[in-house]
């Protein structure tokens, strides 16, 4: 499918790899509609002109991002889905003292992350379904993951947990959906440059690139972007996790 004139669904969008995936779609000329729980989100959004637009919705939440798939189809068919939404939380297995993590922690990271990630992708497939076939396609469906899936550092059980998930997700959902003619990829990015990462000191983010084999720097949200938009616009990818971090493989902290 081409983006020009495709109306696309892009969670977290009003900051980081999200907000770059919303610009790229503007750029190539399709329509968007950002689901996100910034309080700046609507400002921000509203000042990319009348082909975005903003619902203020929690992805773990079935009305709120009813609602705000209700408003996406106001531009017409839902076509694409870029997923960018989640979260981190640190946590030790074990604390300082020896006792046993947090649990509540846990089980939040793993609910936005994962339940939120189930969440929005059956809500959007249903509208999906409906679509009439576009260059063999309803539908197109970007989770995001991340490389704590695979090699998850110390402190990170929630986060790579809820990541892993969303990886082992992904190929079942593509041969769920396939009868729908519905196609779904995940990206699972390595160290980029997003809000987050800002508030590390420059030290830190410096010693970060330092640690990626090649290209030797953090990823930029463009990168990200691109990938996404190329699944949307590849009709043969589908059912498949990428890696998108210069041959990072993480330490164990």
């Amino acid at each position: 499918m081409n983006i020009e004139g495709l109306n696309v669904v892009v969670t977290g969008g009003a900051s980081g790899l999200g907000r770059a995936c919303v610009d790229h779609i503007l750029e190539n000329g399709g329509t968007v509609t950002v689901l996100d729980r910034d309080p700046d989100g609507e400002r921000v959004i509203a000042e990319l002109g009348d082909r975005a637009r903003y619902a203020a919705a929690d992805v773990t939440r079935p009305e709120e991002v009813g609602r705000a798939l209700d408003l996406a189809e106001q531009a017409g068919p839902i076509r694409a889905l870029i997923h960018c939404a989640g979260r981190g939380g640190p946590l030790r297995i074990l604390d300082r003292e020896g006792q046993p993590g947090d649990l509540s922690v846990f089980e939040e990271v793993v609910r936005v992350n994962l339940v939120g990630a189930f969440n929005i992708l059956r809500l959007t497939a249903a509208r999906m379904a409906t679509n009439d076939l576009l260059a063999g396609d309803r539908g197109a469906c970007i989770l995001t993951a991340s490389v704590a899936a695979f090699e998850g550092q110390i402190g990170q059980a929630p986060y790579a947990s809820s990541k892993a998930g969303v990886v082992g997700m992904t190929i079942v959902a593509a041969r769920d959906l396939a009868q729908r003619q519905i196609r779904v990829c995940t990206i699972a990015p390595g160290i980029f440059d997003t809000p987050m990462l800002a508030k590390v000191s420059a030290e830190a983010r410096e010693g970060l690139a330092k640690t990626m084999p090649h290209p030797q720097r953090l990823g930029t949200g463009a990168e990200f972007a691109a990938l996404a938009g190329h699944i949307i616009k590849n009709g043969m990818l589908n059912g498949e996790t990428i890696r998108l971090d210069g041959a990072l493989r993480m330490a164990p902290r």
